[in-house]
């Protein structure tokens, strides 16, 4: 692999993010006990999730020195037109109570939009990858979003309560969205990872996701792979889902008008 491939080579950088991906899996491979730190209101990180980040800064810098970066422990390097977002571990709780959803999640995204995108459930041994325009790929091949028509079929999962700053606003609108699924679909699941939650909306796991406190490390892989596997992509009020987006929702197509119309309804605030 040459390691000036540039930024417009998309099945090279694709091949460069899985050589990250499987960087960060033999972190988690040979970690150890982990140790546990709080970084915010309910908010955790591990030894591990930084480790991951700089082994994989250091590598993409070191093969892509012109692509920028954003990692959600240690923030940004030289973020431009094109830069890597990485999310060393999506669902920490998760990997820090022994539960096997969590997810490295790896996106190149120029001029604001994902262009490549690498997730990686090194747990559950899956393994998700899109290029834009290319279609999305798991380890049994190209996937296709739910081909479900209706709403009461569908299975939904809903991403995490928030914490922090805003958290209660944040929750009453999703305790009111919850309530209205929660009489309308088959069935609700929360993993606690963005990361999987999109992928298995692109791999036809569940019908639907509803994000409503995300930030662009959690997203940006999922929205691609989501997006190239058919799923319609947008924010809660409908709009085409970008990088400035604070909420996410990715769904079987045939069932995106009805979804969307019940959680315009079921907001509590603007």
């Amino acid at each position: 692999m040459n390691r000036m491939a540039p930024a417009t080579d998309h099945q090279a950088l694709l091949a460069i993010a899985d050589n990250a991906i499987s960087l960060a899996r033999d972190h988690i491979a040979r970690a150890g006990p982990l140790a546990v730190h709080d970084k915010g209101d309910r908010d955790r990180v591990t030894d591990l999730d930084v480790g991951i980040e700089r082994a994989v800064r250091a590598y993409l810098h070191e093969q892509t020195p012109d692509i920028g970066f954003l990692g959600e422990e240690e923030g940004s390097i030289d973020v431009g037109r094109s830069m890597w977002i990485l999310d060393p571990i999506d669902g920490t709780s998760n990997l820090v109570h022994g539960v096997p959803f969590y997810a490295v999640s790896l996106a190149l995204v120029v001029d604001e939009r994902p262009v490549v995108a690498v997730i990686d459930l090194p747990a559950l041994h899956m393994h998700y990858s899109a290029v834009s325009g290319a279609g999305a790929y798991s380890a049994h091949g190209r996937m296709s979003a739910s081909t479900t028509t209706s709403l009461a079929d569908s299975f939904v999962s809903l991403g995490d309560y928030a914490v922090g700053a805003d958290a209660e606003d944040k929750n009453r609108d999703q305790l009111a969205i919850t309530t209205r699924l929660a009489d309308r679909v088959e069935r609700i699941r929360m993993f606690g990872s963005a990361a999987i939650d999109l992928a298995w909306v692109a791999e036809g796991r569940t019908d639907a996701t509803v994000i409503l406190s995300n930030n662009p490390w959690d997203t940006a892989a999922g929205i691609l792979i989501a997006t190239e596997a058919g799923a319609l992509v947008t924010d809660i009020a409908g709009q085409p889902h970008s990088f400035q987006s604070t909420t996410t929702v990715a769904s079987a197509p045939e069932v995106a008008n009805e979804l969307l119309s019940l959680l315009e309804t079921g907001r509590l605030r603007p």
